[in-house]
């Protein structure tokens, strides 16, 4: 028995619905093959996918009610941080406003006083 060259060695008939030109090498005709089941797998995910779509699963449905929860609770925390730093800006705010008020009374007293003494000390002069 000779052996035979596998370039030279007949190529089966694809089981697809290709007809395939006889003047094509092996590898060409390979190629073509695992296209064709390429495309197949592609109809075959496109479909399934087609159905998941149509029809979503209760775990999808139960992650997505998941997801909401805590993106709601994030919001929340959020909105309340934001409240926070807003309400201490108004605090620290407020603190400085009295804290300027203060100052400016002890300003207008200590100018007062000042006045006082002078008035005094011309009164005292004049004496």
């Amino acid at each position: 028995m000779t052996k035979m060259d596998p370039a030279t060695a007949p190529v089966p008939v694809p089981s697809s619905t290709l007809s395939l030109p006889p003047e094509l090498s092996p590898t060409e005709q390979e190629v073509l093959e695992e296209y064709e089941r390429l495309a197949e797998n592609m109809k075959k995910l496109a479909t399934l996918l087609d159905h998941l779509a149509s029809s979503p699963t209760s775990e999808i449905l139960d992650g997505l009610r998941e997801l909401e929860r805590k993106t709601s609770l994030v919001f929340t925390l959020l909105k309340a941080s934001v409240y926070s730093i807003v309400l201490q800006q108004e605090i620290d705010w407020g603190d400085q406003q009295h804290q300027q008020h203060q100052q400016h009374q002890q300003h207008q007293q200590h100018q007062q006083h000042q006045h006082q003494q002078q008035q005094q000390q011309q009164r005292g002069e004049r004496g």
